[in-house]
Parts: structure tokens; sequence; C-alpha cells
């Protein structure tokens, strides 16, 4: 056999892996978005979160999330994230919410399924594209201060109030 038609095979099988590489990739990224959630906002200050139910991983979700906005009660984008314990997710659940499903993010371990579940809100058009996966990443963040003049009812400061004295006593604890 002449060394050519060898040497072809194997450039051919080693582009094949390339490609199989690059397609079995799950990463999402803001391009996507781009190209996936293009539109204006229907009332000032419109925003969208991607959404999804019990999603087999972050790709999935944010993938097939319906290109919707998030009604006008609604203010944050939430994601909840159950991970085994080795770290793959198990299920993703990303939707708009209203401050009082942001108040108690973090993580915590479900010893009877081993699994750990990991909550997070951000404040902006599609903010919930990565998952939470560590007490760093499940954090509330918010790009406008939490404040009485932000249309809070006087029972939703005092559970903004307490979480907040729970969550600096539980980081003090800790220390």
């Amino acid at each position: 056999m002449q060394p050519w038609p060898t040497v072809a095979w194997v450039l051919l099988l080693t582009l094949i892996a390339d490609w199989l590489k690059t397609a079995q990739s799950r990463d999402f990224t803001v391009k996507d978005i781009i190209y996936l959630h293009p539109s204006t906002t229907p009332y000032p200050g419109g925003f969208k979160c991607f959404t999804c139910e019990k999603a087999a991983d972050n790709y999935d979700c944010n993938r097939w999330a319906p290109d919707m906005y998030c009604p006008r009660e609604t203010r944050y984008c939430y994601t909840r994230h159950e991970m085994n314990m080795q770290g793959d997710s198990v299920s993703v659940t990303k939707r708009c919410v209203a401050l009082e499903d942001c108040l108690s993010t973090g993580c915590i371990e479900v010893d009877h399924e081993q699994h750990k579940v990991c909550t997070a809100c951000c404040e902006g058009n599609i903010c919930n594209m990565p998952l939470p996966r560590n007490e760093t990443d499940a954090i509330f963040s918010t790009t406008s201060p939490l404040s009485a003049s932000s249309r809070l009812a006087p029972s939703h400061l005092a559970i903004l109030c307490f979480s907040t004295i729970v969550a600096t006593l539980l980081i003090f604890s800790h220390i």
C-alpha cells in the first residue's frame, strides 16, 4: 500500500475527531444569547430570564428557553441547580421571580439523595446564563439598591433585614 492513502486516512480521522469534540461542546456564550433571543422590550424596564423546569443541564435549559418577557410583577431571574456528588447537573430550573423568591439563596446538601442544591438570583436581562455551583456563585446579585424607594413593602424590608442578619451570623460562625 502506498503511504499517501494511509496519511490521508489519518488526517481524515483526526479531522473527524476534532469535529466531534467541537460538536459535543456544551458551553453557552453571550453570542448564543444574541442569536437566540433578539427583540425589543414590550414595556419600559422589560427583561427576560432563561426559563426552564427541571432541564437535564444548563445547555438544555438555555438552548430551549422560551423567548418571552417576564411578567411586570417580577424583577429578578432565579436559578436552582441540583448536582450529584461529582458536581454533575441533575436538574436545572430557571424562571422570572419577585423579590420574595430571592431571599434565601445559597447551597444546601440533600443528604438522603447525596445531592447538592444551589440557588441564585440576579437582576438584569438574561442574567441567569451561568449555574450556581458553590457558595461563591449562589448569591443574590442586584444592579440597583434594595430600599423602600424601590417599591418594597415594609414586610419585605423586614424579611430582607432578617435574612441579611441570619446570613451574616452564618458567615461569622464559620470563621
